[in-house]
């Protein structure tokens, strides 16, 4: 496997990867080992420099077993899913030579070769915002790097899916559409870009973190109870949401925000009806989603059009998409004047991301929260302030898709293969 007998080498690939939100819903699996699903699904991808993983991927003839640290902290490699991934991309790999570090890898030698891998989220872990997607597309797309796969994104896309189905869809940045494909074996569930970031990029997306604690029921064992029990979730996969994702392919394609809009509340309100209608129960949100909710439902009828969408994932926080960054400014003055920090803290931790929107919304201190008029639509049924019930907020924006950084920013140390 290299040159001469030295051991010592690794070689090593560090890549981001940025999560995803999906706009029309997956949920429910019609094959549970592959990940098929019983649905297309459209998402928006995230800007990566506000929400994304980034994964070090290492190999070397000296590691003594595949190992993984996540967010700093090792996490076993025996589920099904990481071996799945593992096996699909080194079975994948080609022939790799690096003359000058003296390493001559054959096709047939990374199955042999141990692999060590450290991944880091920059936002909460299974709370609902999608770690699962960024962290799987990060972790195959690190790895094809790795082991010189030659296949395209699409291929790729269909290897992520069986770590995590909605990570096929963050192989790609803008606007992406995972088709649900017929094939018994999953090679056209695959991912497509229906269009760059760069197409529809006056969009504002402002997630609020209601809860970043883990969830009671997992997104897995979610999704297997509604399946075997909702006889919504069937009615929606079969009738609605084929007709769905043609709708909201034309809204992207023409940049039609209030069908856009629109699409994605229904679709997302019908998704958690789904949730309630599994037997037993699933409540993913809680009442600070339903007050979000309530408030831009209230302030999109007063416009007489659609001024914000929102969509819930697994997971109460909610997602509001803002049809531009005017409209993403009044949002963030009425989400601050019903969702104040809860004491005197500090604004540049109660939004992160793209923190220049404070500034244009006209709120520099904790004053300018508290001089806030309340919103117009209210008139004089003004309702309480919930000051604590978000942790805080994100500002992004649509975002690219995976790239490969340099090998500063690697996660594991180069003479190890340890984290650093």
């Amino acid at each position: 496997m290299a040159d001469g007998s030295d051991k010592s080498w690794i070689l090593m690939v560090t890549a981001q990867s940025p999560t995803n939100i999906a706009v029309i819903k997956y949920w429910g699996k019609r094959d549970e080992t592959l990940i098929l699903p019983i649905n297309d699904s459209i998402s928006v991808t995230l800007d990566p420099d506000h929400l994304c993983t980034t994964t070090t991927v290492a190999v070397s003839p000296k590691f003594e077993k595949d190992q993984m640290w996540l967010n700093g902290k090792e996490i076993s490699l025996a589920g099904g899913r990481f071996q799945s991934c593992l096996r699909e991309i080194r079975s994948r790999g080609t022939d790799y030579e690096d003359q000058e570090k003296g390493i001559s890898i054959k096709k047939q030698d990374w199955e042999k070769l141990n692999v060590h891998i450290a991944s880091f989220n920059n936002f909460p872990t299974a709370a609902g915002l999608a770690s699962s997607a960024a962290g799987f597309a990060c972790l195959v797309y690190s790895l094809a790097k790795l082991m010189n796969v030659k296949e395209d994104q699409g291929q790729l896309s269909a290897i992520a899916r069986q770590g995590s189905g909605s990570a096929c869809r963050s192989l790609y940045g803008g606007f992406v559409k995972w088709a649900m494909g017929n094939d018994p074996n999953g090679s056209d569930s695959i991912a497509i870009q229906l269009a760059t970031e760069a197409h529809w990029d006056e969009l504002v997306i402002i997630i609020a973190v209601v809860s970043s604690r883990q969830k009671e029921t997992s997104s897995t064992s979610g999704m297997r109870e509604s399946v075997e029990t909702s006889p919504l979730l069937h009615h929606r996969a079969k009738e609605v949401v084929p007709k769905c994702i043609v709708q909201m392919e034309e809204a992207i394609r023409n940049r039609d925000f209030p069908s856009f809009a629109k699409l994605a509340c229904v679709d997302s309100n019908q998704f958690h009806a789904c949730c309630l209608d599994t037997s037993p129960p699933i409540f993913y949100m809680n009442d600070t989603s339903h007050k979000i909710i309530s408030c831009v439902e209230k302030w999109n009828r007063a416009e007489g059009t659609p001024q914000v969408a929102y969509t819930f994932d697994a997971g109460p926080n909610a997602v509001l998409i803002a049809k531009n960054r005017q409209v993403a400014t009044l949002l963030l003055q009425k989400l601050l004047f019903y969702f104040p920090p809860a004491s005197e803290t500090d604004l540049s931790s109660y939004l992160i991301g793209d923190k220049s929107i404070l500034k244009e919304a006209g709120i520099e201190t904790m004053k300018d929260v508290e001089a806030l008029p309340p919103p117009p639509e209210v008139k004089d049924n003004i309702p309480s302030k919930n000051a604590g019930d978000v942790s805080y907020f994100i500002c992004t924006r649509p975002g690219r898709g995976p790239v490969v950084f340099s090998d500063e920013k690697a996660l594991l140390h180069p003479e190890t293969g340890l984290p650093k």
